[in-house]
């Protein structure tokens, strides 16, 4: 059966390599100032996707993502990968938008781009750690939604009703679930990786961007987006999906973040033990005292 999936995926600042100009004055992450990659869970979602294309016939993947203009590098890494279209939120007035903001935001454009069957993502950002937004956004459109997710395994259809079967990870083990479509369904990181870049796919998308990305009338290649039409990514927004200004961006954000800082732990002393009986009841004694442990 024919599935429309939309995969929600987030250019990120690499935060392997936060520096003392993580942040800007007014509290949010200097995005200026870290290098960017795709969401790595997102990846893992993105797979998830292509491999039900691949297994239902006449399926759509679009990658949906918010961001400045440059977010249009995610959509262009999933039509590498064999996604088929994709749709970039930006907007100024959808900056510093924390987690309910974000969903919003997604939620609007999920509705506007109509008829999706499955929405899939990664649990949570490395920029946020929150896992927030993939239920925010199934409760903000109504649906139904699986978490902590490792493995889509097929979608079927029971007595009239296409039905996700999933593997998800809970403590203890995992457990299969079945869900009613349309759903959200968020991927853990430990799911399969994604796919390589196909290199003919490259080839055919390298010159894909949104407008605001697209190089000056008169410069090398413009007119390729007049002769192909798929090198036109979809640039929305906060007008074109009929957004609520009060809910996006910092107007929209009841959380604001204080601080980003690169912590390095530091042993402050070093002590070295043996195996007798006396050491070992001494670390015990001065651990219950610390009460590190107790």
């Amino acid at each position: 059966m024919a599935l429309k999936i939309v995969v929600l995926a987030k250019q990120v600042p690499d935060t392997r390599n936060v520096g003392k100009d993580a942040m800007t004055a007014e509290g949010t992450v200097n995005r200026a100032a870290l290098p960017a990659i795709f969401n790595p869970e997102d990846l893992n979602a993105l797979e998830q996707a292509l491999r039900l294309k691949e297994q239902n016939p006449g399926s759509t993947v679009g990658i949906l993502t918010m961001g400045p203009p440059r977010a249009g590098e995610i959509i262009r890494q999933g039509l590498y990968r064999g996604a088929d279209t994709g749709w970039l939120l930006t907007d100024r007035l959808f900056a510093g938008a924390d987690t309910l903001a974000t969903s919003y935001a997604l939620a609007t454009a999920i509705k506007k781009i109509g008829d999706v069957d499955i929405v899939i993502g990664g649990r949570q950002a490395i920029d946020g750690d929150t896992a927030q937004v993939g239920p925010q956004v199934a409760q903000k459109l109504g649906l139904n939604q699986v978490t902590y997710v490792e493995e889509v395994n097929e979608v079927k259809e029971v007595n009239g009703v296409k039905k996700v079967l999933v593997k998800r990870v809970i403590d203890g083990g995992v457990e299969t679930v079945e869900a009613p479509l349309p759903v959200v369904i968020t991927v853990n990181g430990s799911a399969a990786p994604c796919r390589p870049q196909n290199a003919k796919l490259v080839m055919k998308y390298k010159r894909a961007t949104c407008p605001m990305e697209r190089p000056a009338e008169g410069t090398a290649y413009d007119y390729l987006y007049e002769e192909r039409p798929e090198l036109t990514l979809n640039q929305w927004s906060v007008a074109d999906v009929d957004g609520d200004v009060n809910q996006c961006g910092l107007s929209g954000s009841p959380t604001k973040v204080k601080a980003v800082k690169n912590i390095v732990f530091q042993a402050k002393e070093s002590k070295t033990l043996t195996a007798s009986d006396a050491d070992v009841e001494g670390m015990i004694k001065e651990l219950l005292e610390e009460k590190i442990i107790g």
